[in-house]
């Protein structure tokens, strides 16, 4: 709570609170303020002493005032954005605020720097439902030091230390990668198959081989906050394609394929982020016909595999690696600094998609590289992820039956690591109130490629088991409610 002290008045402490969440991107660009009045309750301020932070906002240049709408962090860097279809008219809605017809702000899709943040700079000692990640003690090995201790107490050390890895990666990695792949049925050749500096990276690199700023990207929404936020960085128009149960809308996406000829689009087949949801064949197969009608290819990123059902149906597996590029990694399950990521990609992509790899980092650290084979060679990371799975069921279990229990309602069946939670309240505002409270949230707008008001959220079921932050939740929507 805010304190009078001598040497800040209330003014000065409120305004600071919200100037120091902007530039932290804890308030996202074009997030709505609270109103004077639901500031001043909550904060348990006068009126006056709002209006008078707000005043000292505007005049650092942080936000801005709407007439009649009220307070919002300022959008520096407005652009058009391409959005939903909603029939086969589509077109491109530009315009500055306040023209006739024109919306009130096209904002860039939202900053998700507030979640990365989140998770290297915890808002506090408090497990944060917010995040993207299990929690540090669940990862905790022994296997892992052992498996290090193994490729760098050798005499080869040495001489892989003073020279670059392996264009592709570290050759063993990579026939184990292989291995792994045709279990899960998708037929990759250690040749087809390049390391990368975690999942993310591997989908830079495609993005970056196949596409040129301009280019339209289709890609699921609700989706991955992260990718949204990556894409427009790079300048690529963003197709929001509505996810649902079975899979992605394919109608949508074949009135984007008429009007804007996409060249990719990116999907999350199995435990979808955020909703859980997870493809079935026949969705598969429509999407796979498009992409080769339409001429575009598919980016499967199976980011969550390690606790997916292995006969979950993966667009890569029926596709054989012809218009698919199966993109994952290991931050999730097993190291997060290790920043170990992989892609297995049809032949003819294989030699463009690998000097995109070069330019931007050589090579990738083979000792981390040849340790990941060890682990997964001795059969140590797949009796850690059924580890992993076994915990993560019962903390679903837990997780579920207290949002339910605090009013929540789940917009999707709660599966793998995120439950697609509604609040019944607007999420934005409820973001901020938790923050005083020690909690950061993923509010539903962070997984849309624009802007709009929402009353979901995303929750990690690892770190929402605890009484306590739901207890907190139900205060706070209460008191948004009143």
């Amino acid at each position: 709570m805010l304190m009078r002290t001598a040497s800040q008045s209330l003014t000065e402490q409120l305004a600071g609170r919200f100037a120091t969440r902007i530039p932290d991107r804890l308030l996202a660009t074009g997030a709505r303020l609270p109103s004077v009045r639901q500031c001043a309750d909550q904060h348990e301020v006068s009126p006056s002493t709002v209006v008078a932070a707000y005043d000292q906002l505007l005049a650092q240049g942080l936000i801005e005032a709407r007439p009649h709408r009220g307070f919002f962090v300022r959008d520096w860097v407005p652009k058009a954005a391409l959005p939903s279809v909603d029939g086969p008219q589509v077109a491109l809605k530009t315009g500055s605020p306040g023209a006739p017809g024109a919306p009130d702000r096209i904002v860039s899709p939202v900053n998700a720097t507030a979640l990365i943040r989140g998770m290297f700079h915890p808002t506090g000692p408090k497990p944060q439902p917010g995040m993207g990640i299990f929690p540090p003690d669940w990862l905790a090995t022994n296997f892992m030091t052992a498996a290090v201790r193994k490729v760098t107490s050798t005499a080869a050390l040495q001489e892989s230390s003073l020279r670059y890895g392996e264009p592709l990666g570290d050759s063993h990695l990579r026939r184990v990668l292989s291995a792994r792949l045709l279990a899960l049925g998708v037929p990759a050749a250690p040749g087809q198959i390049i390391t990368t500096v975690g999942a993310t990276h591997a989908l830079d690199i495609v993005s970056r081989t196949l596409l040129k700023a301009g280019d339209c990207v289709m890609v699921e929404e609700p989706g991955w906050a992260v990718e949204f936020a990556r894409l427009d960085a790079l300048g690529m128009r963003i197709l929001p394609v509505p996810r649902g149960s079975a899979g992605p809308d394919v109608e949508v996406m074949a009135r984007y394929c008429e009007m804007h000829a996409p060249k990719l689009f990116v999907s999350v087949s199995v435990l979808h982020n955020p909703t859980g949801y997870s493809l079935t064949p026949g969705h598969a197969h429509r999407v796979l016909q498009l992409a080769q009608a339409c001429n575009f290819h598919v980016v499967e990123d199976d980011t969550y595999s390690h606790i997916a059902p292995e006969h979950a149906t993966r667009m890569s597996v029926l596709d054989g690696l012809q218009r698919t590029i199966y993109v994952s990694g290991f931050a999730k399950i097993l190291a997060p600094n290790w920043r170990i990521g992989f892609m297995a990609a049809p032949p003819d992509l294989l030699e463009r998609l690998l000097d995109t790899k070069l330019l931007a980092t050589l090579t990738t650290p083979s000792l981390l590289e040849k340790a990941l084979a060890h682990c997964m060679e001795q059969g140590q990371l797949h009796r850690h992820a059924e580890r992993i799975r076994t915990r993560l069921d019962a903390a679903r279990g837990r997780s579920v039956k207290l949002a339910l229990q605090a009013g929540c309602t789940f917009a999707a069946e709660p599966a793998g690591l995120f439950g697609w939670v509604d609040t019944g309240v607007d999420t934005d505002q409820l973001a901020q109130r938790m923050l005083d409270e020690g909690y950061l949230i993923a509010p539903g707008a962070l997984f849309h490629a624009t802007r709009a008001p929402s009353t979901l959220m995303r929750i990690n079921f690892a770190t929402t088991q605890e009484a306590d932050f739901w207890s907190v939740l139900t205060r706070q929507v209460q008191a948004m409610a009143r």
